[in-house]
């Protein structure tokens, strides 16, 4: 017994003197605000896509509110090595656009930036790639929907890709309204202003490449796009997914390669560990400075799948996040003057429809109104 309570007690000292001895250690490096500029995008030859590039500046590794501040109030343009320039207009915060371009496919290009403090920077000249059509988009159901795609260049020539994709889908509100009101007056909705049927589209965030420089024919074949989990409301009436396809330099293929790897592929110690990116942009003044971001110039080719709820098994979307409940309020004896004014006070319930000729049900918002979740009720051309 008495050696048993020895233990004890030299086990509490030591747990005792080892929380005494720790103290937080925070490395000079975590401390520092390097705000080094971060550039993300490519110059894309297409007369129907624009081009667009996104400005930022790194925080502290201590900072938790976001990975990037926004980068505005800078000149961006692109420089042709003839001499011509095309000027980017920013549209948001840190975000810059072009007009859809037609380059020259025999020239170089360049990025040239300069900041709102001053600061220049400018990227290498690069060649306009050219990739060679997509093949096809497929998917097959294994519970999830996994989505692929194919391609091949008969020339040989292409060997690196990069990949991205828009999804859209269709969806409904839980209550389908008659009515809508705006400026706090009612009017019957119709094909051009109901809010029951929505479309939300989603760009992809994951860096996606291929190459098939291992290969004796440059042939991607069922290069992993996308999944979509089963019973997602993306597949619960209608889904569509744009790819498009653009073609790399190898000194591109393997920035964005190491780029995913910093970015994706971190969580245990058997994953890929940080590497140093080097980029093609560079500091005017200060050719020491970090800059990161990697300036590539491709055309565009694209492809567009649909996928309906018809089209896969067991998939069952249930809305478990609203309680719709509806409630009437108001007596218009007719004829009666107020009858098409909501002046109901509370802003979260909109008009559901009129019950009879002397109430009226209303509902919350997001019930009825399907734009809520992010959506817009104007069918897209290519549905």
């Amino acid at each position: 017994m008495k050696s048993i309570l020895n233990i004890i007690f030299l086990s509490a000292a030591f747990f005792c003197i080892n929380i005494n001895c720790k103290k937080p250690y925070a490395p000079p490096a975590i401390q520092i605000d390097y705000r080094f500029l971060v550039i993300d995008g490519q110059l894309v030859n297409s007369t129907d896509s624009p081009s667009v590039f996104t400005l930022s500046r790194t925080i502290k590794l201590t900072d938790t509110t976001t990975s990037t501040v926004p980068e505005p109030g800078a000149k961006v343009s692109v420089e042709n090595s003839t001499g011509g320039s095309f000027t980017f207009f920013e549209t948001a915060n840190g975000i810059y656009r072009s007009t859809p371009l037609s380059l020259n496919p025999s020239g170089k290009y360049r990025l040239k930036i300069t900041t709102s403090s001053g600061d220049q920077y400018a990227s290498d000249f690069v060649e306009v790639k050219q990739p060679p059509p997509i093949d096809s988009i497929t998917w097959q159901q294994q519970n999830d929907v996994m989505i692929y795609m194919n391609t091949h260049d008969p020339l040989n020539n292409t060997k690196y890709y990069k990949w991205d994709f828009t999804e859209t889908y269709q969806y409904e509100a839980p209550l389908q309204a008659s009515l809508s009101q705006t400026n706090n007056t009612l009017f019957y909705v119709d094909s051009t202003n109901q809010t029951f049927d929505c479309w939300r589209s989603v760009n992809s965030t994951n860096i996606l490449l291929g190459s098939s420089i291992a290969l004796s024919q440059d042939v991607i074949s069922k290069a992993s796009i996308v999944i979509v989990p089963q019973n997602s409301q993306k597949i619960s009436i209608r889904y569509s997914i744009l790819v498009k396809q653009y073609a790399l330099t190898q000194d591109a293929y393997q920035y964005f390669s190491i780029l995913k790897k910093n970015t994706e592929n971190l969580g245990s110690i058997f994953d890929a560990q940080p590497t140093q990116l080097t980029g093609n942009i560079h500091s005017v003044k200060n050719p020491d400075e970090v800059v990161i971001g990697f300036f590539s110039a491709s055309s565009v080719q694209q492809k567009r799948i649909f996928i309906t709820k018809y089209d896969v098994t067991n998939w069952h979307f249930v809305d478990t996040n609203r309680e719709c409940g509806a409630m009437s309020i108001g007596h218009f004896p007719l004829p009666d003057p107020r009858f098409f004014l909501y002046d109901y006070p509370d802003p979260d319930y909109y008009p559901y429809y009129f019950c009879g000729s002397s109430c009226l049900f209303i509902a919350r918002r997001e019930c009825v109104d399907c734009r809520v979740r992010g959506g817009t009720n104007q069918k897209p051309s290519y549905w």
